[in-house]
């Protein structure tokens, strides 16, 4: 159980939606102008791979930045045991009240295949957390995540790594996200042995590798998922949105590099438009 709790600091995060707009194809994002003494960054990852290396730019801006911002503060030594106290669904809420006898069954059989455990151990998670459990099954390689890279050159730098959102923020939209909602994307996804949702990854993998955030957008833009469907705000929007003041902070005190899911810099509501709303100079580093 705990190497699948320590997984959720990636998979949690892997979630990509967007809407539409044009962006120039880039991962890396310079933030200048509006009285800023010295330029931040802003870097899209994707929380799981099997290759996290750093090319020199991202690397040449991690040089000239004294601050690491991640999504969380991943280096907090109490972040899985605050994650352990907030994956219960609340009012004592059990995953057999969401599920049919048949589905139960089938859901139970594929917890026992995939993590060796039966779903009664899962019984009160709230289900998304299990969706993020079968993330880990997406690659066929030793899990990497860009976060961790990034984290290794801060902490070589002895810089201080912090969070735009804490823990307890994020795990709580867990909370007003039907579960019902949470369950049906599950069991699609159970229900067809997570093959299509393999396949989507690879692409995107591979999207991402050459930096097309504009085939990521198209990709994500047909979206079948319920929790996307549905809750972008919560996934995303609103997230953005509280981030932009903290990352006007942490860039009037200190150079800052912000490492983010690369979703969250694609939108009108993303967060190189919104930084561009409040009058910075944001362009891509190629």
């Amino acid at each position: 159980m705990k190497k699948t709790l320590s997984l959720f600091t990636l998979v949690l995060l892997s979630i990509f939606y967007t809407q539409a707009q044009d962006l120039e194809n880039a991962l890396l994002w310079k933030i200048s102008g509006n009285g800023l003494q010295e330029a931040s960054y802003v870097f899209g990852t994707i929380h799981m791979t099997c290759d996290a290396s750093l090319n020199d730019d991202v690397k040449n801006a991690l040089d000239k930045t004294s601050l690491l911002v991640l999504e969380l503060d991943m280096d907090d030594p109490s972040m899985n045991a605050t994650m352990m106290s907030n994956m219960a669904m609340k009012d004592n809420q059990n995953i057999k009240d969401l599920l049919s006898d048949e589905e139960y069954a089938t859901l139970d059989a594929f917890t026992q295949s995939n993590f060796g455990a039966p779903l009664a151990a899962f019984a009160t998670f709230k289900p998304f957390f299990i969706s993020a459990m079968t993330y880990t099954k997406f690659l066929d390689c030793p899990i990497q995540s860009y976060e961790g890279a990034l984290m290794a050159i801060a902490q070589e730098q002895k810089e201080e790594i912090l969070g735009l959102e804490t823990v307890e923020e994020q795990l709580n939209i867990f909370d007003e996200i039907p579960y019902t909602d949470q369950i049906k994307d599950l069991m699609v996804s159970v229900e067809d042995n997570l093959t299509e949702d393999k396949a989507k990854f690879q692409k995107l993998m591979e999207y991402y590798k050459n930096a097309d955030l504009s085939a990521i957008q198209e990709m994500t833009e047909t979206d079948e998922t319920l929790t996307m469907q549905k809750h972008k705000d919560l996934m995303l929007n609103n997230r953005n949105k509280k981030w932009i003041s903290k990352m006007e902070v942490f860039s009037k005190e200190q150079p800052t590099f912000f490492g983010v899911g690369a979703a969250h810099l694609i939108g009108e509501k993303g967060v190189i438009q919104l930084l561009r709303d409040q009058g910075y100079t944001v362009t891509a580093v190629k």
